[in-house]
């Protein structure tokens, strides 16, 4: 069984109902335990290096995630992010340029409803995102969501209210999230696990 990092960051798959709206207020520990079955795909550990609105992500912050992941990258296998919807396009194309080069997925999702919401996305995303993490031919930045397995340069919001949120911008959709099952299109052999990576600054 796979080792994943899951880095919590905050959006509105952490938020809940306050006074005055939605606000960050799940830790990344609560929102893997609402997701069922994700312990048969994976060892999980947490971490959680802000709980903030995505609207609130500067630069700053993709340095602390990117530093994050560096200085845990040679201790699993995979990596979630959780994101908010707003800013994950941006945070997973600084992540890319931040990461390259590696052997290791490097998956964020988000929802665009909240995990504690009835009829949430939150779970179905959180759960494709660990399959995708785990799964042999994945590596690089990407945003899975919806079903979908988007390059990291690649992801464009370009729905707010419908939960099919992201397309892929002048490139092919990488994969399809089917059931259990991740489909590469064209097919993806997996990368060697002795590649170089490298953290750029």
């Amino acid at each position: 069984m796979k080792n994943i990092l899951v880095m919590a960051t905050g959006g509105t798959i952490a938020s809940l109902p306050q006074e005055d709206g939605l606000a960050p207020g799940l830790t990344g520990e609560e929102l893997v335990e609402r997701v069922p079955l994700i312990d048969q795909l994976c060892h999980i550990d947490v971490v959680q290096p802000m709980n903030i609105d995505s609207t609130n992500m500067r630069p700053r912050d993709w340095m602390r995630i990117a530093d994050g992941l560096a200085s845990r990258y040679d201790d699993y296998d995979g990596f979630v992010v959780l994101h908010g919807t707003d800013t994950i396009a941006y945070t997973a194309a600084a992540l890319s340029y931040l990461l390259q080069g590696g052997s290791k997925p490097i998956v964020l999702t988000g929802s665009q409803q909240p995990m504690a919401a009835p009829f949430t996305d939150a779970k179905l995303n959180l759960y494709q995102s660990l399959l995708v993490a785990t799964d042999d031919a994945a590596r690089d930045v990407c945003v899975v969501f919806g079903g979908k397995v988007i390059a990291g340069t690649r992801a464009h919001k370009q729905r707010t209210m419908s939960y099919n949120a992201f397309v892929s911008m002048n490139f092919p959709t990488l994969a399809y999230v089917r059931g259990d099952r991740v489909l590469w299109s064209g097919g993806r052999p997996p990368r060697e696990k002795d590649l170089p990576w490298r953290r750029f600054r």
